[in-house]
């Protein structure tokens, strides 16, 4: 992977990785993989799915504005401002590979800048630059909402309203490593959702997983994390969902410490509503937690290719 930057139109720096140079003169490939961390993540997340992934296609992973090696402006901190960072992205990329068609995996909150970027720009298939796209374990609406149909089955398990948004965002303004160890205890099936009769986790294992990730979130800043996420759990992406008009993959995870599975299958149930979406849409379970590419990372990629290979051949028939 090769590691490269780009200026949005803000004038921000935005740093992403490439599994190609570019530019590059390497005959313009069918299909992009375009990976989207999470919360307080990096391109860096992905660093188990990278060789599987570019053994097949081009893949392109960013750091969202505010994280990794992007630039860290004191203003940005809302889902649509990311949004926008990814039309510019997409906008930077096709200036090389103008035919090339991007299929989006968002996890957690990327699959949330994919749905607004779906509400902003349309997902009509033949102005999108998006063929496909892959949801990862994140439901459409984080905060509970009872009157609205949304209750505490659906929405986010730790921070679904003022108060529980409030004490997370004390948390990550304040005492960032600490959350950032809180993130990982949510986040990892093996701590959030241990079974009887699980494989025995090596405290080794356990103290590699936490320094990695912790690594990556200390590259924030707490408090413009805390206003992220004050923004992210208020979106209500339900009916933006059903704008959908290509393939969708759902992936939930059974363990999360995020969100249940019946929270995380409205999105296929919404997107299955959108016009001409009948057997475009797939869900996966996995027996893991919220970070499944990072637990499942050989049953991730082969599903993430299988989909690959289903869009491509619906192109080619289309």
């Amino acid at each position: 992977m090769h590691y490269l930057d780009f200026f949005a139109n803000d004038g921000c720096p935005l740093a992403f990785q490439s599994s190609l140079p570019l530019p590059s003169r390497s005959p313009a490939p069918k299909t992009c993989l375009l990976l989207l961390h999470g919360f307080s993540g990096s391109s860096s997340y992905f660093t188990r799915n990278y060789p599987a992934l570019t053994a097949a296609t081009w893949v392109i992973a960013p750091d969202l504005r505010g994280h990794g090696r992007s630039g860290r402006p004191p203003h940005g901190y809302h889902v649509a401002r990311l949004a926008l960072d990814l039309d510019n992205l997409v906008t930077h990329l096709r200036r090389t590979f103008p035919d090339t068609k991007f299929i989006a995996v968002g996890c957690s909150i990327g699959a949330a800048v994919l749905w607004t970027h779906l509400e902003l720009f349309g997902g009509d298939s033949k102005t999108s630059p998006f063929a496909g796209f892959v949801f990862v374990d994140q439901a459409p609406l984080q905060d509970r909402a009872e009157r609205f149909g949304w209750g505490a089955g659906m929405a986010h398990r730790g921070c679904y309203d003022e108060r529980t948004m409030l004490g997370a965002q004390e948390a990550w303004s304040e005492r960032l490593e600490e959350a950032a160890r809180g993130l990982v205890g949510e986040c990892l099936g093996y701590r959030a959702g241990a079974r009887e009769g699980d494989r025995v986790v090596l405290k080794e294992e356990e103290e590699r997983d936490e320094v990695f990730f912790v690594g990556i979130s200390k590259l924030c800043n707490g408090r413009w994390l805390a206003r992220l996420i004050a923004d992210h759990t208020r979106y209500d992406h339900r009916e933006a969902i059903e704008l959908v008009r290509v393939p969708v993959l759902v992936m939930a995870a059974e363990r999360s410490g995020c969100f249940s599975v019946d929270g995380m299958m409205e999105t296929a149930r919404r997107a299955e509503k959108g016009e001409g979406m009948e057997g475009r849409v797939f869900s996966e379970v996995f027996d893991t937690g919220h970070w499944l590419f990072y637990e499942k990372s050989e049953e991730f990629n082969q599903r993430l290719l299988r989909f690959v290979d289903f869009v491509m051949a619906e192109g080619e028939a289309s």
